[in-house]
């Protein structure tokens, strides 16, 4: 899917280079502690609060006390002083960069609310040395096409591919894959410039689901041995898409015949074609409503828990979690893409996020959520073009990405990490 790409207000990168940095010169760190003291004693009022400071940046670690120093003399200015731990208010301090900048990010806590505070410290002016540890990403080909690609599906007989006015099938040969049908989809309304599509797998590899804007599509096979033989059907809809492709082994289809262990049922969100982007309501859910958004994940939290990743069409990346909407920090790098990876490092499960800007060149990249931070955990992978669609494989253990590339032609790769 190709959408306007996003500049997000906040970023934490959790770099740490291993070589020494140039002191910041006298002076550096009165402008910014100023404004986020400013901003602080705005949420705050008068009163005590416990404060802790940790350095997530490139900054040296012994230019915290006189940035600690700094905040509490402006805070005091303003009535708020610095108290221990048993205080009910507290200021949780983040020195956080991205690629380009580096930033004073403060969680502000007041009772059981919190809100956040920003302070730019300056761009980084020196070339860093790429992160050592995490894992390493890696893109293999899997097909190429002329035409614009919007979301494939791998089956047991081939692969289906979704173009924003056909749908193709293809069967693998000692040639690469080759096209074997091709259904055109007749519709009304006009296509989006940046359309976008969805297709949705079933376990046993014989059904799939397809969805355009105003168009919902069906196939079938009687057979995986004959992979020609897909009987197709479409027609104009407006029913809600399915925008996750819960692991195949998982999905429930609705047939009594599923299994037991059939048990997930992919999320199904409305999309708004006039606008390109999915509305917010979601079906067949109790949960609220969610902001409107480009893209959405599912990502794992703690005590086995699962929350929705959204990137919002205002540029936010927000975690919804207990009926609750949170910022996830450490996302102004991201793009308008990204997919959740089930790895197996680390954490076991990473969000892997194109980059921000219209760089000819686009790069991946994988973060984790340890709390409402997305931490690098891997470097950027360099794509051969844009990033123009991002969604996780139906087994979830790789992430397919169609590119872009100079000459106009499209690629899908597979993504997949190695722990290193």
């Amino acid at each position: 899917m190709i959408s306007p790409k996003r500049i997000c207000l906040l970023a934490i990168a959790g770099a740490v280079l291993l070589r020494p940095l140039l002191a910041a010169p006298p002076g550096a760190w009165e402008r910014p502690a100023t404004e986020l003291a400013d901003q602080i004693a705005a949420i705050l009022g008068p009163g005590q609060a416990h404060m802790s400071i940790r350095n997530l940046s490139t900054i040296p670690d012994n230019e915290i006390p006189a940035i600690r120093r700094l905040l509490v003399q402006d805070l005091k200015t303003h009535g708020v002083v610095i108290a221990g731990a048993e205080s009910a208010n507290t200021i949780r301090v983040t020195l956080s960069e991205s690629a380009h900048q580096r930033m004073l990010v403060a969680e502000v806590g007041e009772g059981t609310q919190s809100q956040v505070a920003i302070a730019d410290l300056g761009p980084i002016q020196e070339q860093r040395s790429p992160a050592t540890g995490g894992l390493i990403l890696r893109n293999q080909p899997i097909l190429t096409s002329h035409d614009p690609l919007l979301a494939i599906l791998e089956t047991p007989s081939g692969i289906v591919a979704l173009e924003p006015e056909q749908i193709v099938i293809c069967v693998g040969g000692s040639d690469g894959w080759q096209e074997q049908q091709r259904i055109s989809i007749d519709s009304s309304r006009a296509q989006a410039r940046d359309s976008r599509g969805a297709l949705l797998g079933y376990a046993n590899g014989l059904r799939f689901e397809a969805w355009l804007p105003g168009e919902e599509c069906s196939g079938s096979a009687a057979n995986a041995s004959q992979p020609a033989a897909w009987t197709i059907q479409c027609r104009e809809k407006d029913d809600p898409w399915a925008i996750t492709q819960p692991p195949l082994d998982l999905t429930d289809w609705g047939s009594p015949a599923s299994g037991p262990n059939i048990r997930v049922t992919p999320i199904r969100a409305f999309y708004n074609a006039a606008r390109n982007y999915f509305t917010g309501v979601l079906a067949g859910t109790s949960g609220p409503d969610l902001p409107p958004f480009y893209v959405l994940g599912i990502v794992p939290r703690s005590a086995g828990n699962a929350a929705l990743l959204i990137g919002g069409i205002d540029g936010k990346v927000q975690l919804a979690e207990n009926g609750a909407l949170k910022v996830v920090t450490g996302t102004r790098d991201w793009g308008s893409d990204f997919a959740v990876l089930r790895s197996g490092c680390g954490a076991g499960t990473q969000v892997i996020a194109s980059s921000s800007g219209e760089a000819a060149n686009d790069s991946l990249r994988a973060y984790e959520l340890p709390a409402l931070e997305a931490v690098p955990a891997s470097a950027p992978l360099a794509m051969d073009g844009t990033v123009a669609a991002l969604w996780s494989a139906p087994d979830g253990k790789s992430v397919l990405a169609v590119v872009r590339n100079a000459a106009n032609q499209y690629e899908v790769d597979r993504v997949t990490a190695l722990c290193n």
